[in-house]
C-alpha cells in the first residue's frame, strides 16, 4: 500500500494538542478505540480493543474489520460497511441494533458502538469507540425476566437499550516509516477528537480541565473558553452523588476521601473506574445520566498527569429502565388488587346468597294461610339480600369506572332535601330494630348543583355504614346546609368508631377497620365516597372517637 502523509490539524478553539499527548489518549484510554479505512482494513487499534478481542495490535493491524464480528454476521456486514462507504455519517452510542463482538477464541460478547468519519487526500476513514457492556446487558437481562409475560411489551417499549450502530469498515496498513506512521495517529486522533459522540475531556492531576471535545460542549452546555484551565471536573457531578461515593471509598479503602475530584482520583487509582453511572449537570442546572470511564494519563517517567475521562450519555436507557420498573410495580399493584377482589368477592356474596336459598327453600314449606307471617319474613329477607348484593356489585363497578379514569362529574342543579328524602326511603330496609334516620337541611334555600349521581352513591354508601356501625334503637343524623356559595353535607352515627391508627388508611381500597372485622362489608364504600368528593372538587374530614361514633363532613363549592 502507498505511504500517506497526513497533517495533523486541531478544528478546537484551544492550545494544540501534542503527539506524546494523542499517543496518551489513544493507547491508555480504558475504551476500545478502532480506526479503518474504506476497504475495512484495520489501520490502527488501541491497547484496549487489542485486550478486549484478545489479540496482539500486530495480529490486528491490516485485517478486514470483520474479523471481530461474529462468523454468522461477516457477510452482512460487509453489506452494511459498503452502504456507510456511500453515505458517511456519524452516529453516539445507544441507537440501534444489538451488536455483539468476538474475541480470538471464538466466545462472543456484547458491545456498543461510536462512530464518527472523515477524509484525508481524498481517502475516507471510520473510526470508533468500542466498549464492552456485558455487565449491563446482564442487568437488563434481569430487570426482564421479573415478569415474563411482560416480555412483548418490553420489547416494543425498550428497544432504545440495544444499541445499534452500524459496523465500521476501513483499515490502514502499517506505514513504512515510524515518523510518518506517528503522524498518522495524531491526525487520526484529531479526527476522534472532534467527531466522536461520546464526551471526553483531559483534566490535570488536580481535575481541572485542559481539554474538552465538542460533543462535551455539546451536552455541557460549556464553551470551550468558559472551561479550559477554569473549572474543576466535580462541577459535572451531583454533590449527592459524589458525597455517597466519597463515603463508600472511605469504607472500602479505610482512608477518608473527601466528596470532591478525589472520589474520581480514588476510583481511577483503585481501579473502581469503568462503567460508573452518574448524573452529569449542564451549565444550566439540568441533569442527564452518563456511563464513565476515567483513566489515569501517565509521563515518560511513570508519574500520573492527569486523567482521561470519556462518559457516554445514556439517558434514553435509564428511561426505559425506569419505565420498566414503574410498569413491573404496576404490575403486582393489580395482582394484588385482583387476589383481593377474589377472596373478599367470594366471601361477600357466600353470606347474602346463602340467605337466599335458606329463605327460598323455606318458603316452599310455608303454604298455610296461618303462615303468611313466617312468608313475609322471609320475602323481606329475600330483598335484603338481593339488595346487599346489588350494592356491591355497584360498588365494584364504580371502583372500576374510577380506576379506569372513565368518569367525570356532570353538574346540573336540582333540590337535595327531595335527593336526600329519596335516600333515606331507599335504606329503610336496612335499618336494625329501633335505628332511625334523623334529616334537617338549615336555610330556606335548597338548590345545590352538584352530580346528582354521585350525591345519592355518597350518601347511600354514607348511611348504609352508619347504620351498620351502630347498634338498635340509636340515631342516626344526616344533615344538609348551604352557606353562601358552600354546600355542606354531614353524616353521624352513634356507633363503634374508628380507632385512630385506622384513619390514615379509612379511604383506600378494600381497608376495613380492626374493630369491625365481624361485620360484612367489602372495605370499598368509602373509598368510593373519596373518589366521588374528589371528582366533585370536595373535600372530606371525619371525626370519630371509639365507642360514641363517627361524623363524616363534605364540603362541596357550589359554583351555579
Amino acid at each position: 500500500m502507498r505511504s500517506e502523509k497526513f497533517a495533523l490539524h486541531l478544528s478546537m478553539p484551544f492550545t494544540t494538542l501534542n503527539n506524546d499527548t494523542f499517543h496518551a489518549l489513544f493507547n491508555f484510554a480504558s475504551i476500545g478505540i478502532l480506526i479503518t479505512n474504506s476497504r475495512g482494513e484495520i489501520q490502527m487499534a488501541n491497547n484496549y480493543i487489542a485486550t478486549q478481542f484478545g489479540y496482539t495490535q500486530d495480529e490486528l493491524i491490516g485485517e478486514k474489520v470483520e474479523l471481530l464480528i461474529p462468523t454468522r454476521y461477516r457477510e452482512r456486514h460487509v453489506h452494511h460497511r459498503n452502504n456507510f462507504g456511500d453515505n458517511p455519517h456519524s452516529r453516539p452510542m445507544g441507537l440501534g441494533m444489538e451488536l455483539a463482538g468476538q474475541k480470538k477464541d471464538g466466545t462472543e460478547f456484547p458491545v456498543e458502538v461510536s462512530l464518527g468519519h472523515y477524509t484525508i487526500d481524498a481517502e475516507h476513514y471510520s473510526l470508533a469507540f468500542i466498549n464492552d457492556i456485558t455487565q449491563r446487558k446482564e442487568t437488563e437481562q434481569a430487570i426482564i425476566q421479573l415478569n415474563t409475560h411482560l416480555e412483548e411489551k418490553v420489547k416494543e417499549g425498550t428497544q432504545s437499550l440495544a444499541i445499534t450502530v452500524e459496523q465500521l469498515g476501513n483499515q490502514i496498513k502499517e506505514t513504512e516509516r515510524k515518523d510518518a506512521e506517528l503522524e498518522r495517529v495524531n491526525t487520526f486522533l484529531n479526527n476522534i477528537w472532534n467527531h466522536a459522540g461520546a464526551i471526553i475531556f483531559v483534566t490535570d492531576e488536580d481535575g481541572m480541565v485542559q481539554f474538552f471535545n465538542p460533543a462535551a460542549e455539546r451536552a455541557l452546555g460549556y464553551k470551550v473558553s468558559d472551561v479550559l484551565g477554569s473549572i474543576n471536573v466535580a462541577t459535572f457531578h451531583l454533590e449527592t452523588e459524589l458525597a455517597q461515593k466519597a463515603e463508600e471509598l472511605s469504607v472500602g479503602t479505610g482512608k477518608p476521601v473527601a466528596a470532591t475530584f478525589d472520589v474520581l482520583k480514588v476510583a481511577a487509582t483503585t481501579g473502581d473506574n469503568n462503567n460508573q453511572e452518574w448524573h452529569y449537570v449542564r451549565q444550566d442546572g439540568s441533569t442527564f445520566f452518563v456511563s464513565l470511564n476515567i483513566t489515569q494519563l501517565k509521563d515518560a517517567h511513570d508519574e500520573i498527569s492527569g486523567f482521561l475521562c470519556i462518559a457516554i450519555d445514556i439517558s434514553e436507557k435509564k428511561k426505559a429502565e425506569t419505565e420498566l420498573r414503574a410498569a413491573l410495580e404496576k404490575e403486582k399493584e393489580l395482582n394484588e388488587l385482583k387476589s383481593r377482589f377474589v377472596s373478599m368477592a367470594s366471601h361477600e356474596f357466600r353470606t347474602p346468597l346463602s340467605a337466599v336459598l335458606s329463605s327460598a327453600y323455606l318458603l316452599s314449606k310455608y303454604s298455610k294461610e296461618e303462615e303468611q307471617p313466617q312468608r313475609e319474613k322471609h320475602i323481606r329477607r329475600i330483598i335484603s339480600s338481593v339488595t346487599s348484593l346489588t350494592e356491591i356489585l355497584d360498588d365494584f363497578l364504580s371502583v372500576g369506572k374510577i380506576e379506569e379514569g372513565n368518569i367525570e362529574a356532570n353538574y346540573r342543579e336540582y333540590n337535595i332535601t327531595e335527593q336526600m328524602n329519596e335516600v333515606i326511603a331507599d335504606v329503610q330496609h336496612l335499618l336494625k330494630k329501633g335505628q332511625t334516620i334523623k334529616y334537617e337541611h338549615a336555610g330556606s334555600n335548597a338548590k345545590v348543583y352538584l352530580d346528582a349521581s354521585m350525591m345519592k352513591h355518597i350518601v347511600t354508601n354514607l348511611l348504609s355504614n352508619a347504620i351498620k356501625f351502630s347498634n338498635e334503637g340509636t340515631v342516626v343524623d344526616l344533615t344538609t346546609e348551604n352557606k353562601g356559595r358552600k354546600f355542606v353535607l354531614a353524616v353521624e352515627d352513634h356507633g363503634l368508631g374508628i380507632p385512630e391508627e385506622d384513619r390514615e388508611n379509612l379511604f383506600k381500597r378494600f381497608f376495613r377497620s380492626s374493630n369491625v372485622t365481624n361485620i360484612q362489608g367489602t372495605g370499598l364504600g368509602l373509598h368510593i365516597v373519596s373518589k366521588y368528593t374528589e371528582l366533585m372538587n370536595g373535600k372530606i374530614d371525619c371525626n370519630s372517637q371509639l365507642g360514641k361514633g363517627t361524623k363524616f363532613t363534605i364540603t362541596f363549592v357550589n359554583n351555579k
